[in-house]
C-alpha cells in the first residue's frame, strides 16, 4: 500500500501528464470592432494559419483568443518567431493547458515554478462557472507553492518571477510565465489594399510596414530605369520584398521601366524641375496600376521636409496629377526614427546598399524647392504624356514571391 507521500507523488505525476504545451495568442485592438469583431478574427485566423504554411499543429479559436496545440516542440522557436510578425496579435505565451481543477492547478504551478527567488501569482478568471474571486485563487496558489519549496518568497511588487493563471470559459486553464511583444495592428488585408512607390531606399519600405500594420493590403511598383540604374539596385528591391514577406506575405512587385521617361524630362525641360516632373509621372503611372488591382490609396515613404521633393509645394504638385488619395505614414518622422524602424524590421542593410535608384540617377545639383502646378504643366506640354505612359505600361514586369517561394 502506497504511503501518503508516495501518493501525492504518483498523483502529481498524473497532473503532469494531464498537462501540456499550447502557444496562447492574445489579440490586440480588436476588441474595439464590436460587432465586426468576429470578422476580424477570422483575417487574423487566416494569417495565422498561412504564416504557418508547412508546420504541423492544431488552431483553436476562443473569446478573446487563439491557441496553437499539438506542434512538434522542435518548432517551436520557429513558430513563436512566425507568429511574433503577424499583425493583429498582440503577445503570445507558451503555456501549460490543463483542465480547470483548482487542485490540480496548484500542482501543475508548484511543479512548473523555480523553486528559488520571489514571485507573485496573478490569476485571470474568465470563467465563471468559478465562483472564487480571482485574488483567493491566486493567494491559494501561492500558499500551495510556498509550501512545496522552502526557497520562495512572495513578493507582489518586486518579484524575479510572476506566475500567470488564465482560467478560461473554455473548461481549460493556462499557466505560464512570460508575454512575448508581438506585432500588434490589425490583421494584414482587413483594412482595404494600397499600392506602395517602392525606392531602393530606407523609408518605403517602412512606410510599407507601418500600412500592413494597420490592415492595408500592399501591392507594391518601382520604377527602374536601366542603363542608368543596374540589376543590383533592382536586386536590392526584390530583397527588400523578400525581407518583409513574414510581415506581408504575398507582396507582388510591379517593375515599370522608366529610363524613357526621364530622357524625355532632361531633354526637354529645365533641369531643377527634372525629380517633380518624374515623380508626377510616376504617381500617374502608379494610379493606373493601382486602379487595376482595386487599390484605394497610394502609399509613399515621404517625410515632410526630408529632401526637395518631399516639401509642401513638392507634395501639392505631384499629388495635382491623380484623384486617389496619398498615405504617407512617414510624414512626421525624422530620419532616426525613421532607421530606428528599418532595423527593427531587418530592411535597414539591405536599404543602404550603395546602389542608385531611379530618383538619383538625373538628380539636378539644385532641385526646385518651391514648384508650382502652373509651372509643372507648362513644362509638360513639351512631353507627350500618354505615349511615355504607355510605353512604361507596357513594358512593366511582375515579381512575384508568393510564386517563388511556393512555386
Amino acid at each position: 500500500m502506497a504511503t501518503e507521500k508516495g501518493q501525492r507523488e504518483i498523483d502529481d505525476q498524473k497532473v503532469a501528464l494531464e498537462s501540456y504545451d499550447v502557444i496562447v495568442i492574445r489579440y490586440g485592438e480588436l476588441f474595439l470592432k464590436g460587432a465586426n469583431k468576429s470578422w476580424f478574427e477570422s483575417v487574423l485566423a487566416k494569417n495565422i494559419k498561412f504564416a504557418l504554411k508547412g508546420h504541423k499543429y492544431d488552431f483553436q479559436r476562443a473569446r478573446s483568443r487563439a491557441y496553437i496545440e499539438n506542434f512538434e516542440n522542435d518548432d517551436i522557436d520557429l513558430i513563436i518567431n512566425k507568429l511574433n510578425k503577424v499583425f493583429g496579435i498582440h503577445s503570445l505565451s507558451i503555456a501549460k493547458k490543463i483542465k480547470t481543477d483548482i487542485a490540480n492547478i496548484k500542482v501543475l504551478a508548484s511543479q512548473i515554478s523555480p523553486k528559488n527567488g520571489t514571485f507573485r501569482v496573478t490569476v485571470n478568471r474568465v470563467d465563471n462557472n468559478i465562483k472564487t474571486r480571482s485574488m483567493d485563487i491566486a493567494a491559494d496558489i501561492g500558499g500551495y507553492m510556498l509550501s512545496r519549496a522552502v526557497g520562495l518568497k512572495v513578493n507582489l511588487f518586486n518579484h524575479d518571477f510572476e506566475l500567470n493563471v488564465d482560467i478560461r470559459e473554455n473548461g481549460y486553464s493556462y499557466i505560464f510565465y512570460d508575454k512575448i511583444n508581438c506585432a500588434g495592428g490589425l490583421p494584414y488585408s482587413s483594412g482595404g489594399k494600397g499600392m506602395l512607390l517602392l525606392s531602393g531606399g530606407i523609408d518605403s519600405p517602412v512606410a510599407a510596414y507601418m500600412m500592413a500594420k494597420r490592415g492595408v493590403k500592399i501591392t507594391a511598383v518601382h520604377f527602374y530605369s536601366f542603363p542608368y540604374t543596374g540589376e543590383l539596385a533592382l536586386q536590392k528591391v526584390k530583397d527588400l520584398i523578400n525581407k518583409l514577406n513574414p510581415y506581408i506575405p504575398r507582396m507582388d512587385l510591379y517593375i515599370v521601366p522608366f529610363s524613357h521617361v526621364q530622357e524625355s524630362i532632361d531633354k526637354n525641360c529645365p533641369v531643377e524641375y527634372a525629380i517633380t516632373l518624374a515623380r508626377r509621372f510616376m504617381m500617374r503611372i502608379a494610379q493606373i496600376i493601382a486602379k487595376k488591382r482595386g487599390c484605394g490609396c497610394l502609399i509613399t515613404g515621404e517625410s515632410l521636409g526630408q529632401v526637395a521633393s518631399q516639401t509642401m509645394e513638392s507634395i501639392n504638385v505631384t499629388n495635382n496629377v491623380i484623384d486617389l488619395p496619398v498615405l504617407r505614414p512617414l510624414i512626421g518622422l525624422d530620419k532616426s526614427e525613421i532607421v530606428s524602424i528599418a532595423q527593427k524590421i531587418d530592411t535597414y542593410e539591405i536599404s543602404i546598399r550603395p546602389f542608385a535608384d531611379c530618383c538619383t540617377a538625373f538628380l539636378p545639383d539644385k532641385p526646385v524647392i518651391h514648384p508650382t502646378i502652373d509651372k509643372a504643366i507648362e513644362y509638360e506640354t513639351k512631353l507627350n504624356i500618354d505615349e511615355l505612359t504607355d510605353k512604361a505600361i507596357s513594358e512593366m514586369e511582375i515579381y512575384s514571391i508568393y510564386k517563388t517561394i511556393f512555386n
